[in-house]
């Protein structure tokens, strides 16, 4: 059996995907997170962490906000730290501005889990048809949802995410790149 093991920046990260990654992914794979305390811990770790695995059939992915850097320098400097490794075959994504764009994307899912029951319908306004686009989705989140915490919040909203209805394209492209790693 393979195991895919993911690599977080925050435990808020690992919350949502332990509830929606059973929506995509085949019930015979197995799956681990490695949470850094943050996304320089992770950057500095990475390479040591990917060298030292040794276990066999192992899939990785490398997730990581965006927050104000350069995406694509971002991806790169991981990109590179994998190859270093021996593991060039990582997925590596990053969540633009930072993962709460992706509960911006699917407000139904936010509405269900946490509420208020009326935000789906914000979901049209322009702002929200593309949420990657979004400075601080935190902070919006939290401005239209006040109840958000992040671990708690990740957890309920992730379990609701629709895989096939998400108007985030970084959501979309993680989605789209577990699918074909998991083949």
């Amino acid at each position: 059996m393979s195991q895919l093991v993911f690599f977080l920046e925050e435990p808020s990260a690992k919350a949502m995907l332990q509830g929606f990654l059973p929506k995509i992914l085949p019930n015979t794979l197995s799956v681990r997170y490695v949470v850094f305390d943050g996304k320089q811990d992770l950057e500095k770790q990475l390479l040591i962490k990917l060298r030292g695995w040794l276990k066999p059939e192992c899939l990785f992915v490398v997730m990581r906000d965006k927050d104000s850097g350069d995406c694509m320098t971002i991806k790169q400097n991981l990109v590179e730290k994998c190859i270093d490794s021996g593991k060039p075959e990582v997925l590596v994504r990053i969540a633009c501005h930072e993962l709460e764009a992706f509960y911006l994307g699917d407000l139904s899912a936010v509405a269900c889990a946490i509420g208020p029951k009326n935000l789906a319908k914000l979901q049209s306004k322009a702002k929200f048809r593309n949420p990657d686009k979004i400075a601080s989705p935190k902070q919006e989140l939290k401005g239209i949802a006040p109840q958000y915490q992040p671990v708690s919040g990740s957890r309920a909203i992730g379990a609701l995410l629709n895989p096939e209805n998400n108007q985030s394209i970084s959501f979309n492209a993680l989605v789209s790149g577990i699918r074909r790693l998991v083949g």
